[in-house]
Order: structure tokens, then sequence, then C-alpha cells
């Protein structure tokens, strides 16, 4: 089949308008919700509501794209997300609205509570990465799907990278403004999958899959994706790796500020380059890496590398020294990333693919969730290196996992679909 280019190019697009409006709210959330007299702990709620609502929503949208096809799929998600963004920009005057409907003064917790749901609501239509990753295994082969899936990742970075930017910007004129910029962002990209996108799945793709009257979700789930040779092995490796990224993710701030006294300004261009270096690796470096080098040992070299910069970052004394351990440490987790999602992709049947990505997602957001908590214990009760200590010891369990249960095991076509009474999403 090759690469289709065009489509490929097309979905590039989408997720990066998807998650520049995704940055533009997600770091003036706090801010936002603080104006409305919400504690710490419930900013923490708040933001970890998006993740927990995706526990859910990512494993629905990827096993609905398997029955009805990617670009509805697509619509319907980011529809969810305009909604979000929509709901997000008018929480206070809807908030104050409800407020007064029941009479009550505490028109804040109405405000907050708008906010909370524009977040869950985001949450579970918000599988638009989930898609898009089964979309791109649509119309690449089994020899360019890291690459494709690589694709993503940068525009992912690429997203991250304009999206604070450009909401720090617009925020001069209120916390609601990035949101509604989000909202636009939403609706062009609504606009664009439309008129440009095309369906990756034939109907009679579709079709086959209704036939199989396989369950549309059930509660073992990731029991069954667990339980698979190929499948459950990968997933187990990524959920390590994903524990100790969203930890540094959620540390580094803190990190930065208070180990090497950098200015948020400072922190921001760290992360800047952060972002480019990530266009890079994954819109470049992968494609020419899985040419060279099987997938196996490609996420093993990489772990390994994750494993000498997280060391790095729990010594470093100085910005110049963690400069140098951010290069394997991102380095490798996004190359090891990248060739699990796409491992994933091609151990399973294509009917399969949406729904398992999902789970796949879903064990990324179980990290996210409990990450930013054991980051900030870590690092408010042992010190500022425990939280890169802690991450090195999950990154040796990842070693030891893909050792024993990926580098073992010889590669072979897509595992057979589980028995349909026991399908997982």
């Amino acid at each position: 089949m090759g690469i289709k280019t065009g489509r490929v190019i097309n979905i590039f697009l989408v997720v990066f308008v998807d998650m520049m409006g995704f940055g533009l709210i997600l770091p003036l959330l706090p801010y936002y919700a603080e104006t409305f007299g919400a504690s710490p702990l419930l900013i923490g709620f708040l933001v970890a509501s998006y993740a927990a609502a995706s526990l859910l929503g990512a494993p629905l949208m990827g096993r609905l794209s398997d029955r009805h096809g990617r670009r509805l799929i697509l619509l319907l998600s980011v529809g969810g997300t305009l909604i979000g963004y929509l709901l997000l920009g008018f929480a206070q005057p809807i908030g104050t609205f409800f407020a007064h409907a029941f009479a009550s003064p505490e028109v804040n917790t109405f405000i907050i509570g708008i906010l909370f749901l524009s977040r869950i609501i985001d949450g579970l239509t918000g599988g638009n990465i989930t898609v898009a990753q089964a979309y791109i295994s649509d119309v690449t082969d089994e020899s360019n799907r890291s690459s494709g899936i690589g694709l993503i990742g940068s525009a992912f970075g690429l997203g991250f990278i304009v999206g604070p930017a450009v909401g720090g910007f617009l925020s001069q004129w209120g916390y609601n403004m990035p949101a509604f910029a989000a909202a636009g962002l939403a609706f062009v990209n609504l606009i664009s999958i439309f008129f440009f996108l095309p369906e990756s799945l034939t109907k009679e793709h579709r079709l086959a899959i209704h036939n199989q009257h396989r369950p549309f979700l059930t509660v073992n789930a990731l029991t069954d994706a667990l339980r698979r040779p190929k499948v459950g092995p990968l997933l187990s490796v990524r959920f390590f790796l994903m524990m100790a990224f969203s930890m540094f993710m959620t540390v580094f701030a803190l990190f930065a500020q208070h180990k090497l006294n950098l200015s948020s300004q400072s922190t921001g261009f760290v992360l800047t380059a952060v972002g480019l270096y990530s266009v890079l690796v994954q819109g470049v470096g992968i494609g020419k890496l899985t040419k060279r080098f099987k997938d196996g040992n490609l996420i093993f070299m990489s772990l390994w590398l994750m494993f000498v910069g997280y060391i790095g970052w729990a010594i470093a004394p100085n910005l110049l020294i963690l400069l140098i351990a951010l290069l394997p440490l991102m380095g490798g987790g996004w190359i090891a990333n990248t060739i699990i999602i796409s491992g994933i992709s091609k151990a399973v049947a294509p009917d399969e693919i949406g729904g398992t990505l999902g789970i796949s997602t879903s064990v990324e957001n179980v990290t996210r969730v409990i990450s930013p908590a054991i980051g900030g214990l870590l690092f408010g009760s042992f010190g500022m290196w425990a939280p890169g200590a802690f991450s090195a010891i999950m990154v040796l369990f990842a070693i030891w996992l893909a050792y024993q249960r990926i580098l073992s095991v010889k590669e072979t076509k897509a595992e057979a679909p589980l028995p349909i009474e026991e399908s997982c999403v």
C-alpha cells in the first residue's frame, strides 16, 4: 500500500490545529479557575478531570471509529471539543445564570462546575489523537507505520509550541479569550475534516465489523488486551514509560524554579526548545531509524537512553547539564513511545486498531492522573532529585519488561482477534 502522502498531511494538520487549541488553554486553566476562588486542590482535580474522562472516552472513540469510520468520529470528537471550549469561555455567564435560577448565593461554585463540565465533555469526546493514529494506520503499511505515527507526534509537539505562546498573548484580554480562540480553531478543524479529509475505511470494511456483532464495550477490555502475547507487553512497557514521562512534564517547572532558579520565561524557552526537538526527532528521525533497526531493538535502546536521561535530570546541578540530559531523556521517550504505538497497531486485526489504540491512550491517561500526585509528593517530601530517581526506576521496569517480553518474542504477523465474547472494547 505504501504511504498515502496527501492523507497523512491532512491528518497532520488536523492534529496540529487540535493540539494548538489544547495548548492555548491548558497552561492558563489554573489561573482561570483561581479567579473564581478555586483552591489549589480543586484546580488539581479540574486539570485531572480531562484525563480521567479520557480513560473512558479514548477507547470509546477508537471503537466507534472501527465501526463507523474515522472521519465521522473525528467530526464527533472535534465537535465535543468545540462544545467544551465554548462552555469554558462562557463559564461565568452560564454559571451566574444557573446560580440565579436556583436562587443560590454561591455563584462561583456554579461557575467552577461549568469549568468541570467543559473539561469532562472534552475528555469524553476527545479521542482525536487515538482516531488520528488509527487513521494513519489505515493509510500506511507496516514498513512506514512508525514514520507516519511519528509525524502525528511532531504535529502534537508543534501545536504545543505555538498554543501556549498565543494563549499567553490573548490572556491579557481575559482568561476566557484563549478558550474562545481554541473554540475557533476547533470550528476550523470541523470544516477542514468535513470538506478535505476523506474516509480511510471502506464501506465493506465497516459492514464486516458490524456483521461480527462484537460487544461494543466491556469492563474487561484492558485485562483482555494485557493477556494478548504481543499487545500486552507493549501496553505494560508503555505504562512505565509514560509514568516517567508524565512525571517529568508535571514536575519540570517546579524543578526549574527551585533547583535552577529559572524564571517562568526561561522555563518557557526551554520547553519551546524541547518542542522543536520533538518535531525533529518524531518528524524526521524516527522514519530514518525504522529503516535501519527492528522495532524491538529500537524500543530497548530508546529505553536505555531514557534511563540515562532521568539519572542526568536527578543529579543536574545547572541548566547546561539538564539540557544535555534532556537529549536522551526526551529523544528516547519519543522514539520508544512512537514505536510502541506503531507496534500495537501492527499486532491487531484491522477491525481492532481503533479500539486497541484507545486502550493504549487510556493507559497513558492513567499515568497523567496519578503521576502529578506522586511527583509532587516526592518533590516535597524527599527532595528535588527524587522525581528523577523514581522515573529512572520506572524506566528500569520498562527495560526489564522489554527484554523479557518483547526482544525475546519473534516478530510475527498480527495476532488473531480475541474470541467475540472476549473482545476488548
